[in-house]
């Protein structure tokens, strides 16, 4: 184990590990950071963060936020991020539908942003059960 990484959300502390290589959802992409990496400070998207512990990867659904890498320390703040244990493909695959039907059927601004928001959570589901079924 390399990385030290921690994952904070505003009511918990989500993730608190160690791990050989992390990929982040940042705003210009996905972002792979091994052991030795540069500092930097990025802004983190909806999406997957992947964790590789001994080989095997496991995902964290990450709802937007900031990373600081320094010195093979992690830190993530996040808005929210969402446990993979409980997901199942069926009702994130509904969910997905829905997602889009909503985003279809938006008239406002405030419902496009809420409608857009709800449907990167539905595929940042998505993608963590198909990281859990590789």
């Amino acid at each position: 184990m390399t990385l030290n990484i921690r994952v904070i959300a505003p009511d918990k502390t989500v993730w608190d590990a160690q791990a050989e290589e992390i990929i982040l959802p940042s705003s210009t992409g996905q972002l792979g950071i091994l052991k030795g990496h540069v500092p930097l400070l990025t802004a983190l998207d909806i999406g997957v963060m992947r964790v590789r512990i001994d080989k095997e990867w496991q995902p964290i659904i990450l709802l937007g936020g900031f990373a600081e890498v320094d010195n093979n320390n992690i830190t993530i703040l996040v808005n929210g991020a969402e446990e993979t244990s409980n997901l199942k493909m069926d009702k994130a695959q509904n969910n997905l539908q829905e997602a889009m039907k909503a985003m279809e059927t938006a008239e406002t601004n405030k419902d496009k942003i809420e409608a857009t928001r709800n449907l990167r959570k539905a595929r940042a589901r998505i993608q963590a059960l198909n990281v859990l079924n590789n």
